[in-house]
């Protein structure tokens, strides 16, 4: 074969040279590819305690690799020759379209991640248009989360108490700030029991170790944003009072709500089907139960006024060795019928995820930890990198299936073993 020496044009045609990137944030996330990706940058720009707390769960952690297992182990069963060249994400979600089947999920210390906090959350699901849920023991108040994102969908998840007026002041305030749905939570009537987060003193009031305060001075970044910004609290229960409700046991009379003693608000042993009948008398919205297992329980939660379910272990955060969502999910949604609303959450971390909850009856799924990586791996900037790499995978993936729109995806899309 003749030979001939090299052309620099080209070779230039071959080589294309990427411009290096200067910014440290721009640069980490724009080498992420997968939500795996920002997890890795997470550990390298957070301090480990904090970075546990977000990745860690319950015990021996069974629960949350059990969600990603079940999510792993499905068949996906594409069909062709039809044209996928423009697929249509949306769907619809109690009679509103939204602009793919995502609904950020709520998380406690979010400001903890990263001094942006719930705020960088709510602008990124405001422009993506996709719902955010504000947690109870988040770290912005729904007035701030309203603020940040006027033209956002917000949802509040709720921790109901046997305090009747601080229910009543949480929701009233929620209403006010234009919340449209509220999660009632009813997987925590006692806390989970987190090994990592005790080994490293966050835990409820926070008991933090000196080995986690020299983790925390390795990353002056970040804690030079903590020093310099707003403390970090539970912004909706701060400086809130109220008068004891049905019992004197949980009585906080007086008294400010802080960190010491948010835990009886987010802990409630003796939660019921009352406290179900009381919010749904007193919240005029849509109403959803996050937590639930089985069918009988979405049955029952629906019959007493729910307009939906969320499929949920709490990520695995609360107890362990329960069964993953997915493998619930088909039940759950054949006790309901198809007009109830199914959400599943617990384990999301692919936009192939979002496919095979989808193919099993779910009308959306919650993202938590996907985004917290993103957050902790470069704020606002981060979340924004996070919803575009699932969004990527869902379209791709929707494509790869042969399909042109969420709507059309169907239970022999998907095969469980």
């Amino acid at each position: 074969m003749a030979r001939q020496r090299p052309r620099w044009t080209e070779l230039r045609e071959v080589l294309q040279l990427r411009r290096p990137t200067l910014n440290p944030v721009e640069r980490r996330l724009g080498a992420a590819l997968t939500i795996g990706d920002l997890r890795a940058a997470a550990v390298r720009t957070t301090p480990r305690a904090v970075f546990d707390y977000v990745d860690g769960a319950a015990d021996a952690e069974l629960t949350a690799r059990r969600n990603r297992a079940a999510f792993a182990a499905v068949e996906l069963v594409p069909e062709y020759l039809s044209p996928v060249d423009h697929p249509d994400l949306s769907t619809r979600l109690f009679g509103r379209e939204i602009a793919m089947p995502l609904i950020f999920a709520p998380t406690g210390y979010t400001r903890m991640m990263h001094h942006e906090g719930e705020a960088a959350v709510a602008r990124v699901a405001a422009r993506h248009g996709l719902p955010y849920t504000l947690s109870t023991v988040g770290t912005s108040t729904v007035e701030d989360v309203a603020a940040a994102a006027p033209g956002g969908e917000h949802w509040f998840q709720l921790y109901l108490t046997r305090n009747e007026r601080l229910n009543a002041e949480l929701l009233d305030r929620a209403l006010a700030a234009g919340f449209t749905t509220v999660v009632l939570t009813v997987d925590t009537p006692v806390a989970g029991r987190h090994p990592k987060d005790m080994r490293n003193g966050l835990t409820i009031p926070p008991s933090l170790t000196l080995r986690t305060l020299f983790g925390m001075a390795r990353y002056p970044s970040w804690a030079l944003n903590k020093l310099t910004t707003a403390p970090i609290t539970f912004a909706s229960l701060t400086g809130m009072s109220g008068t004891s409700g049905t019992s004197g046991t949980n009585d906080m009379t007086g008294d400010t709500i802080d960190a010491v003693r948010v835990a009886d608000v987010v802990f409630e042993p003796t939660l019921s089907y009352e406290h179900l009948a009381w919010l749904r008398a007193h919240w005029p919205h849509r109403l959803l139960v996050k937590g639930i297992l089985s069918p009988s329980d979405a049955r029952r939660v629906v019959e007493a006024g729910a307009d939906g379910v969320i499929v949920s272990n709490h990520g695995g955060r609360q107890l362990d060795r329960t069964p993953a969502t997915l493998t619930v999910l088909p039940g759950i949604r054949e006790e309901l019928g198809p007009d109830a609303t199914v959400i599943l959450d617990s384990g999301v971390t692919h936009g192939q995820d979002i496919l095979a909850a989808r193919a099993l009856g779910a009308d959306a799924v919650m993202i938590g930890r996907a985004y917290l990586y993103g957050l902790m791996a470069g704020g606002e900037r981060g979340v924004e990198r996070a919803v575009t790499i699932l969004r990527e995978e869902y379209a791709r993936s929707l494509q790869l299936l042969g399909l042109n729109a969420s709507e059309a995806i169907a239970r022999h899309h998907l095969r469980m073993p």
